[in-house]
């Protein structure tokens, strides 16, 4: 199994306080896409990475790392994920939820760009899946897949932007 830096990172800091897992839990049964489980080495660009959450979907691909390790390695995480420790997140750095959808090209370029690139330190993107999270989308607004709001600790936006194609950029955008 190959992991992204941000999962070899978070597996690295596991595994030193003596609970690591090396396996993902099984595939949501989407098709596959650039961002499903892989192994440790570079990823070839159209082959997917453990670190992520598939795109347009809400549901694990990967164990999302831990809250602490986010402030060192940065997170993408599923909404799951997320929600599992979301004030954990919120303490270690900003965070981002992104409106995807596995049919939007743009939104597969930032998926592509995440897995090989990463997130920057202290930030968690929480990938939302456009298509069924209807009722986040109307929470915060959102008309068109490919945006980004960040939220606080209590859910409130801080910011909302669309066309981000990498961490680096989403970083930029926060506020």
């Amino acid at each position: 199994m190959r992991l992204a830096p941000v999962a070899l990172a978070a597996a690295l800091a596991l595994a030193a306080a003596g609970c690591a897992s090396n396996e993902a839990p099984a595939a949501s049964g989407a098709a596959p896409t650039a961002d499903s489980p892989a192994s440790a080495s570079a990823p070839a660009p159209d082959e997917p990475t453990a670190a992520s959450p598939e795109a347009g979907t809400d549901e694990a691909t990967a164990e999302s790392p831990a809250p602490e390790a986010v402030a060192a390695a940065g997170a993408w995480i599923d909404r799951a994920g997320y929600e599992d420790d979301a004030a954990g997140y919120h303490a270690a750095g900003d965070v981002v939820l992104f409106f995807n959808a596995a049919w939007c090209p743009t939104c597969q370029q930032t998926v592509r760009n995440l897995d090989a690139q990463g997130v920057p330190p202290g930030l968690t993107v929480v990938s939302v899946d456009f298509d069924s999270s209807t009722d986040l989308r109307r929470q915060y607004g959102v008309t068109v897949q490919h945006t980004f709001v960040q939220v606080d600790e209590s859910g409130q936006p801080l910011a909302t932007f669309t066309g981000s194609l990498s961490g680096d950029e989403i970083a930029a955008q926060t506020a």
